[in-house]
């Protein structure tokens, strides 16, 4: 973005945290590039909208919302979305979405999302776990071919305005790991720490070893290899958008605990530093800073429109830059329709003919988890199967243990 589009921007901003949305709205009509029309303008306040809950100050621990105990109880909507699928707000033209929001917790929509986060038929037990760095819940997949032998885990960080029950049955990898018998866990992000549950992979805090989300994700992770027999050498993370870009975290903060990464529309380590970076890296990937040899597969939609495409080429362009494959290894790129849906896939391959980065470009794809189910959020039913690939993708590879 150039400084008079940051300007205007964070001024639009300004407004809409002050609940002026009319005023941001004629203002980004009047002055933001590209936004010429009404409804353009109205789609990037709604975009600010959607990731203002970064700027509220963190709830007390008393106003966190309550650990789910059964099947019945669900955080509320937030007040953006007081209805399913439509935004009602002053200055705003009705913006319809065809994901399930969180918030859509009629009784029927909660237990239909409940229902098929289980129904591959194991067992989800509801966790929490408590150090140093803070205490978060997560929801564990025990798939009923479990018996006690060293199996593979992998952990799944969802989006803003999701929880575990919904990415579960979002992305279906229940399904998958009933399929081939592995653990899945679904960490939570507190409503104490970020009012929207968007991981907070922008905030130097929270982007080192040892300390903030990664030590607690890290540490979930070490409990269910203490709690189960996890096989130490197959240890997997994948996230989306925000869990994407906490996925990214994660794979440069403990390289040595994950045997491969996948980050879904998501966002590379260190793009941004604090909230109006993490605002200009949405759009244009930021300035990525450190790389890690961990492999990684990137999936991204070409119309992505909350988080832009060149932020798939950022995060690849990072790990390439670890080294580790030689100059004379040319990327392999096929192409594929799935469902009438388009995509390009290209493969990087080490010296040992590895695949240890691959990239998965979703022509006409948005912000959303392909192959999903529409009973989650943020998912496009539509090809390919974001979680078959990445299940694929991870089964090439396994950290060295002594």
């Amino acid at each position: 973005m150039t400084s008079d589009s940051n300007v205007l921007m964070t001024e639009a901003l300004r407004l809409t945290r002050g609940g002026r949305v009319a005023d941001a709205t004629a203002l980004l009509q009047r002055g933001l590039a590209g936004a010429s029309t009404a409804q353009s303008a109205d789609s990037t306040v709604a975009e600010l909208l959607s990731a203002r809950d970064h700027l509220r100050p963190a709830l007390p621990s008393g106003n966190a919302a309550p650990r789910r105990q059964g099947a019945d109880v669900r955080v509320p909507a937030l007040d953006v979305f007081p209805e399913r699928g439509k935004t009602k707000l002053p200055g705003l033209q009705q913006i319809s979405t065809p994901e399930r929001l969180p918030g859509d917790t009629g009784s029927r929509g909660f237990r239909a999302t409940t229902s098929a986060a289980a129904a591959a038929g194991g067992e989800i037990r509801h966790r929490t776990h408590t150090e140093a760095a803070g205490t978060r819940s997560y929801d564990l997949y025990v798939p009923t071919g479990y018996s006690g032998a060293p199996v593979a885990l992998v952990v799944m960080l969802h989006g803003g305005k999701q929880d575990a029950t919904d990415f579960a049955a979002g992305t279906r990898m229940n399904d998958l790991a009933e399929r081939h018998t592995f653990l899945v866990a679904y960490p939570e992000q507190s409503t104490a720490a970020n009012r929207g549950r968007y991981w907070n992979w922008f905030s130097p805090a929270d982007q080192r070893t040892g300390t903030g989300e990664p030590a607690i994700i890290a540490g979930i992770t070490r409990q269910v290899m203490r709690d189960l027999t996890v096989d130490p050498a197959r240890v997997y993370l994948a996230g989306l958008s925000a869990g994407g870009a906490m996925a990214a975290v994660m794979a440069a903060t403990y390289p040595d605990r994950y045997a491969a990464v996948g980050v879904h529309s998501g966002i590379a380590y260190r793009a941004a530093y604090d909230v109006r970076s993490a605002f200009a890296a949405m759009r244009t990937g930021g300035t990525p800073t450190t790389t890690t040899t961990v492999p990684l597969i990137v999936i991204h939609g070409d119309h992505d429109t909350i988080v832009a495409p060149v932020n798939a080429h950022k995060l690849i362009a990072a790990r390439l830059a670890a080294g580790d494959i030689p100059a004379q290894n040319q990327p392999t790129t096929t192409t594929g329709n799935t469902r009438g849906r388009p995509h390009s896939r290209t493969v990087y391959n080490n010296g040992d003919g590895i695949a240890v980065a691959e990239s998965w470009i979703i022509h006409g794809g948005g912000h959303a988890w392909y192959g999903g189910s529409r009973l989650g959020s943020y998912t496009d039913p539509r090809g390919p199967d974001s979680s078959s690939e990445m299940i694929r993708f991870f089964t090439q590879h396994r950290l060295p243990v002594p």
